[in-house]
């Protein structure tokens, strides 16, 4: 039966790009314009005196807008669901945003070097977003309010206390010192840090739990590989027949115990494509994130950025832009995307203060689920330009699972790499590590798990990676060296100086090691 999909016919829904499905929304189901595209703006003002701290107006995105909603005496409101974001430059720049449950009155940040001496106070900006009740119920309605503050010109490897407020809700009243949070700039020089990854989180006990083990970790920051929340949970990138954007409150209220210290780095799932709210499913992710604003285009593709941290560079990516599996976003930058990506890797390989990239983005390069695999379209587009300019580590979710292959050069296994071992990128390859075991329900393998304590190495492993028109196309690999079904996430400390090292390892949510194994270049 051909069940409409918020008034698109289900069959009709998949042959339409995310552009298309948005616009027969707004012109088919807008009888008062309720999914009218703007920009919330709000000025940012203020200038710290004596540090050189300065707030400037966090990235404007598109945001969904209807009137205004009711304010509400601003000292009964309590913001929530604070989460952070690095600028462009993390050791000068840093952007701090919250969630606040009704329209509150003048918005802002302040931010100190003591808990008691918040001086400095900056003006924030609000991005409305609003879900209107759409296929007779089943989209549930929300007005949600999401405030961003930017703040630049902060000291390198510096802890800052801040807390969030408003109109009739002072951080620094002694009443509400304890919403108050902390961060800390990134570093003048490179030392030694930890930073931790997944994807595939949603919300759950089992996502709580990765959270708190990650909190235990003091990462530097946070790598997120999409499929964040799961308030679309159909992840066609059609406009399914289910999404209810509360998830994304319960969401960042889960988070909040780490976000609200450690930078949470997010990227683009297929999840995370919301054809309701702007033409390519990217408004609602530009309403609630502030992320660095140095990728190709951060508007319409918010989830490509790239950022250094001491002696490593990141590098987010949209993989929908790419995926032969879901296509809905399919060539959505028309090239540009991966041009920049071949710029940018080559600008970190030619940087003397980086010793290692780390790209991290959605659908795996190299997998062996029974659900998703691999995805051809991020092999021909992107592990190409992964190994032109030696990438030290991949790092993927998608596959609800943890995997890590061999080192990969040309599609073959370039050398093996077993639990404790240690790799050389400038010789054998990159190693591709799927980590998204972060809190969903869980996928299978079509061969026995083999981890730390448990290995059962087999010489090869029945796959298939998708083809263009999303067929599948079987294969026999050599290369997958570690798997596990269980909830979990990757933990990187990074050595730098004379003989600069990543260490990864994989930790299940009970705290045990699973895997582990060393990467240093020019061994």
């Amino acid at each position: 039966m051909d069940i409409p999909r918020f008034g698109i016919p289900e069959k009709l829904a998949g042959r339409m790009s995310m552009a298309e499905q948005h616009e027969y929304l707004r012109t088919r189901l807008t009888r008062r314009g309720v999914l009218r595209t703007s920009v919330a703006t709000a000025a940012i003002a203020g200038a710290g005196v004596g540090t050189g701290l300065t707030g400037t107006p966090a990235h404007a995105a598109p945001a969904v807008l209807t009137s205004r909603g009711p304010e509400v005496d601003g000292s009964l409101v309590a913001p929530f669901g604070r989460h952070l974001a690095y600028g462009a430059d993390p050791k000068t720049r840093m952007t701090v945003s919250w969630q606040v449950p009704f329209a509150v009155r003048r918005p802002y940040i302040r931010i100190g070097l003591k808990p008691w001496a918040l001086s400095h106070r900056i003006g924030a900006e609000v991005r409305h977003l609003s879900t209107p009740v759409l296929n007779g119920g089943k989209i549930a309605a929300a007005e949600q309010y999401y405030v961003h503050a930017g703040l630049e010109r902060l000291r390198p490897g510096t802890t800052y206390y801040y807390g969030v407020g408003h109109d009739g809700f002072d951080p620094a009243d002694p009443r509400n010192l304890g919403t108050l949070g902390t961060f800390t700039t990134a570093p003048e020089r490179a030392e030694p840090f930890t930073f931790t990854a997944f994807g595939d989180q949603g919300v759950s006990y089992h996502a709580l739990g990765n959270d708190q083990l990650i909190l235990g970790q003091n990462p530097a920051f946070h790598l997120h590989a999409g499929d964040i929340c799961y308030a679309d949970p159909s992840g066609s990138g059609t406009t399914g027949d289910s999404y209810d954007a509360r998830t994304w409150d319960q969401f960042l209220a889960q988070t909040e115990s780490v976000a609200k210290t450690v930078p949470w780095m997010v990227t683009t799932g297929n999840h995370d494509m919301e054809a309701w709210y702007s033409p390519d499913g990217y408004g609602g992710q530009n309403a609630r994130w502030s992320l660095p604003d140095n990728g190709p285009d951060p508007v319409d593709q918010p989830g490509v950025y790239s950022f250094v941290h001491g002696n490593v560079g990141v590098v987010a990516l949209d993989a929908n832009d790419v995926s032969y599996e879901i296509p809905a976003n399919f060539g959505i930058s028309d090239g540009r995307q991966t041009q920049w990506l071949d710029r940018r890797l080559a600008e970190l390989r030619a940087d003397r203060h980086v010793d290692f990239i780390v790209v991290f983005f959605h659908h795996c390069a190299f997998s062996t689920t029974n659900a998703h695999a691999s995805d051809g379209g991020v092999r021909d587009a992107w592990v190409p330009l992964f190994e032109k300019h030696q990438v030290d580590l991949v790092i993927n979710g998608h596959n609800h699972v943890y995997e890590r292959t061999d080192a990969i050069l040309r599609n073959a296994v370039g050398r093996r790499v077993p639990i404790g071992e240690r790799t050389d990128p400038t010789r054998d390859g990159i190693v591709y590590v799927t980590a998204g075991g972060a809190g969903r329900a869980l996928y299978d393998f079509p061969a026995p798990d083999s981890y730390e304590g448990h290995v059962k190495d087999q010489e090869s492993v029945a796959g298939y990676h998708w083809l263009k028109g999303r067929a599948k196309a079987t294969e026999t690999v050599e290369w997958s060296r570690v798997r596990f079904t269980g909830y979990s996430f990757l933990a990187v400390e990074v050595e730098a100086g004379h003989r600069p090292s990543m260490r990864v390892s994989a930790l299940a949510e009970s705290g045990a090691r699973i895997d582990h194994f060393e990467i240093r270049r020019g061994r």
